[in-house]
């Protein structure tokens, strides 16, 4: 979830060999491939499908009766069945949902892993405010009992060392690079962060990140301004803190967006260009 208020994947039509060739210099996903210099081991393509996929656990989360008519409408366009069986969620697991926003995803994951296992749902305060009344209809009566609820701000986390078989962050990881004191968004050591999130870690667990991609090389600022991110810079900060590059879907991928553009404009608004990696801690 992104952090401001205001705020299918296209077929790919079947071309002559060489139009294909002259194409695929143009190709933004392609290029951004090739700039981040590292081969894609186990990754995930667009002929992958749920249906030959994702676990049991996971059809009966997305199918769940309890689920709000608000949340389903949502399924589609996230993909959310793809991108946690991606991210190998499963029942008993212990997964921490970093900045969660309004708990479309914590409620998913709460499902998912069960009464044998938890779901820890963080925010800071401005994503609280954006959130707004969505908490309290999400968790009101206790409906996710396996839910524990984190408020901390930025670099406050305070973390228990190796309490985590995944941490996701789901369209945030660019808000790393914003800072805004008028929204109370104050700068976040990147490192710092980084290394609690590691350590949070249990050894083989993962960290999966959803975002909207940038073009190849725009600085990492972007974040702030686009709300768009560089995978390349995603999977560089990723390798600093020692996590190790663990693959890539591209179920969400969608080579018509603009990505120059703010992903609140209404041209490419819940439309854009995401990438979702899954790095390890080995």
């Amino acid at each position: 979830m992104t952090l401001f208020k205001s705020v299918l994947r296209a077929g790919i039509v079947s071309l002559l060999t060489a139009a294909v060739a002259a194409c695929v210099q143009l190709d933004p996903i392609a290029s951004e491939r090739m700039a981040s210099g590292v081969s894609d081991p186990a990754t995930m393509t667009s002929s992958d499908t749920i249906d030959s996929i994702s676990p049991a656990e996971i059809y009966a989360a997305i199918n769940h009766p309890s689920r709000r008519s608000i949340d389903r409408e949502q399924d589609e366009r996230r993909k959310a069945a793809d991108v946690l069986n991606f991210f190998g969620i499963q029942s008993g697991m212990v997964v921490l949902d970093l900045y969660s926003g309004g708990g479309y995803y914590a409620e998913l994951l709460s499902l998912i892993v069960g009464p044998t296992g938890l779901v820890v749902a963080h925010n800071n305060t401005p994503y609280l405010e954006f959130a707004g009344d969505e908490l309290a209809t999400r968790y009101t009566e206790g409906r996710l009992n396996n839910v524990e609820r984190l408020v901390a701000e930025n670099n406050q986390l305070d973390l228990a060392a190796n309490r985590f078989d995944a941490v996701i962050m789901i369209k945030s990881y660019h808000d790393v690079y914003l800072v805004s004191e008028d929204m109370g968004w104050l700068a976040i050591n990147r490192p710092e962060l980084l290394q609690e999130i590691y350590a949070a870690l249990k050894s083989g667990g993962v960290l999966g990140i959803v975002d909207h991609a940038a073009d190849p090389g725009v600085q990492p600022e972007s974040g702030g301004t686009l709300h768009r991110i560089d995978p390349a810079v995603i999977r560089r900060d990723m390798a600093a803190a020692g996590f190790r590059f663990d693959g890539e879907s591209g179920v969400l991928r969608n080579p018509d967006d603009d990505r120059t553009r703010v992903v609140f404009d209404p041209s490419v608004r819940d439309r854009t260009d995401r990438v979702v990696l899954r790095f390890r801690k080995p």
